[in-house]
């Protein structure tokens, strides 16, 4: 994240009166958000006050960031899986939302604005957060911010689960937990079917593994095509689309944790290096609109899974 993005962002939000909300003079910015304590969050929303919405979540320093328009609006310290636990890293979809609910496995636990991510188990909710990784599995927020997150989402909002170095896998939800496919097969047929999901905000996963393009929308599947990207992917990246205007598409970067560029415009040299089928790409400009977002992975599509020794939890769980 760049430091000066994160300063801007710190400074403005210090105007925002949050009980819970980090002092904003320590020397460092960077270091004030690392010594964030368990509970603490910032809360700045006036810096991007529309546009696409995307939550990035690190397992391995225990945040949550909150992008809207490419810029960050929030970040929380969270408590994620424990051992035998672990939160699953990936590419996901907000499948439901509930202000009150409860978990069906472990005593009738309070799950307050609870954001479903799998229909197995895994959400983003509020929760105690003692400082380390104490969940079931689920993303453990403050009271206060998971109201104020939960206030600015949408089904279908992207959600992307790291644990820093390792690359997230996809799994945004059922449509697209297929068996193996080879990825030549894949990319040997252009699929599109609008009608699986009629409304709800876009999303979009490129895997340069398997030169695929996947479109979901409301967290459904709806189209596939082969897609090839110049010069392959050096690393995980995210985008939002800003706006369109006479068919001008402003895509702006969201930069993952340990990542720089957050809030700048991909270059139409950029946009280029991405091909594929033109009749895939007019379908898809059809619908594209601001708040669509695009994550680009190295991860295959195929048979989509949640990461790496993963315990699944079968219904609802905190």
């Amino acid at each position: 994240m760049l430091r000066k993005t994160v300063l801007a962002f710190l400074l403005l939000g210090a105007a925002v009166p949050v009980a819970a909300q980090v002092r904003l003079n320590d020397p460092s910015v960077v270091e004030t958000v690392r010594a964030m304590q368990p509970g603490q969050y910032l809360w700045a929303p006036e810096i991007a006050p529309a546009g696409p919405v995307m939550i990035i979540v690190s397992l391995r320093d225990q945040r949550a960031y909150v992008y809207r328009n490419g810029l960050p609006i929030g970040i929380s310290t969270v408590s994620t899986g424990k051992e035998g636990h672990v939160t699953p890293t990936g590419v996901f979809t907000i499948l439901q939302k509930r202000v009150d609910h409860k978990s069906n496995l472990y005593n009738n636990a309070p799950m307050p604005y609870m954001q479903r991510l799998t229909w197995d188990g895994i959400a983003l909710h509020a929760g105690n957060l003692p400082g380390y990784p104490a969940s079931h599995g689920c993303i453990r927020l403050p009271r206060a911010f998971a109201q104020k997150l939960y206030e600015i989402t949408n089904l279908g909002l992207t959600v992307v689960i790291t644990d820093g170095d390792a690359v997230p896998r996809v799994a945004p939800g059922p449509g697209l937990r297929q068996g193996p496919v080879e990825p030549a097969a894949a990319a040997a047929e252009i699929q599109w079917h609008p009608r699986r999901a009629a409304s709800g905000p876009v999303a979009i996963v490129i895997s340069d593994t398997d030169r695929s393009i996947v479109v979901l929308r409301n967290g459904v599947e709806i189209g596939r095509a082969p897609a090839h990207i110049e010069g392959g992917v050096g690393q995980p990246a995210a985008y939002a689309l800003q706006s369109v205007t006479n068919g001008d598409f402003r895509w702006m970067k969201i930069a993952l944790p340990g990542q720089e560029g957050a809030g700048t415009a991909l270059s139409a040299d950029e946009r280029a290096r991405l091909s594929m089928p033109e009749s895939f790409r007019e379908k898809l400009a059809a619908i594209l609109q601001p708040g669509t977002t695009v994550v680009i992975t190295r991860d295959s599509l195929q048979g989509s899974d949640t990461g790496d020794a993963t315990t699944v939890i079968a219904e609802e769980e905190g």
